[in-house]
């Protein structure tokens, strides 16, 4: 059991690692409205307490998997400001050399594997993932994180099953927000959900409110200590709320304002800042704390405007041509 001394200094690097990914995502949005990042972009503005909660529970040699919206993912994990930011501007110093961009961010020295435009697309890579540790002995786990709109996809299904049969150390993180892209889940999706169709295939399971980012840390610490010991995958339900549109294009005018008004009171940044607060957290300490963030973000951007572009010949790289046929 923590002491009471420890918990807070934990509570209080959540919230910090939650204002670093709020400022990422906010300054990479004025950023794009300033017409300084080509294509749209997918935050995750609302969904801090996930990312953060999960990933404070990992090491190092853990891998993580994400989707289209996983700028909080990468961060949490460790990958590094500079990287992402150049990385959304397509400069040469991207940690993908400015090819992937905002949802093909990957960032391997820090087990980031790979955000993935494709719904679902990041579940069999992180079984894979899993398994290749399995038979390396080691014992690493995999966090896959995806949206409640992946759960109608066949990759749900096989990479669970894969991931049972194996007794893979895998945790699936459901972030569900409730939509997928401009679409209630709800309304497309039969039966009551996620945690039953994973308990169907026997996968454990918890639920947990993952706007409240110490709950979803308790929640993570157990599951993590039970895959990691070698009980197999686990599946943890998160339930959030994006409070912007699908991108950076969307204004959002379909979302019900009185829904995003109840949003806002509830998002995860504030919560945690109330309670450190009311525990006796100097606000001008968690004042420092985000304002260091958006200083951070500020310089990365003016970094990233000023960094230089890929060289052109690059693009021929870490092209696949396994197969092809040579021309004679």
């Amino acid at each position: 059991m923590t002491s009471g001394g420890d918990n807070r200094a934990r509570l209080i690097a959540l919230y910090g690692t939650m204002c670093r990914i709020r400022a990422f995502e906010e300054t990479a949005l004025a950023a794009h409205k300033a017409g300084e990042i080509p294509g749209p972009l997918h935050v995750s503005i609302g969904q801090e307490g996930v990312a953060a909660g999960i990933c404070t529970n990992l090491r190092r040699d853990d891998r993580i998997t994400s989707n289209h919206r996983g700028h909080g993912h990468a961060l949490a994990k460790g990958a590094g400001v500079s990287g992402m930011m150049e990385e959304l501007f397509g400069r040469a110093g991207g940690h993908c050399r400015g090819k992937g961009g905002s949802m093909h961010i990957a960032d391997f020295s820090v087990g980031m594997l790979g955000a993935n435009g494709v719904v679902a697309g990041g579940i069999p890579i992180a079984v894979g993932a899993a398994q290749g540790l399995k038979l390396l002995g080691q014992d690493s786990i995999v966090a896959c994180f995806f949206g409640d709109g992946a759960i109608n996809r066949g990759p749900f299904l096989e990479g669970l099953n894969w991931a049972v049969l194996y007794r893979l150390p895998v945790l699936f993180v459901c972030e569900d927000n409730g939509v997928a892209a401009f679409t209630a889940t709800a309304s497309v999706t039969a039966g009551p959900g996620v945690v039953a169709r994973a308990e169907a295939l026997g996968v454990p399971c918890l639920s947990v409110d993952g706007n409240d980012a110490a709950a979803v840390d308790e929640a993570a610490a157990r599951l993590v200590a039970e895959i990691r010991a070698g009980a197999g995958p686990r599946l943890l339900h998160a339930t959030t709320y994006r409070i912007t549109g699908h991108t950076s294009t969307d204004p959002a005018a379909w979302r019900d304002p009185a829904a995003v008004a109840a949003a806002k009171e509830a998002e995860p940044i504030g919560r945690l800042r109330a309670r450190l607060l009311a525990e006796g957290v100097p606000a001008a300490m968690l004042d420092g704390i985000q304002g260091e963030a958006r200083a951070e973000m500020t310089h990365a951007r003016e970094a990233a405007l000023s960094a230089p572009w890929p060289d052109p010949a690059i693009a021929w790289e870490d092209v696949q041509d396994s197969g092809a046929v040579e021309a004679h």
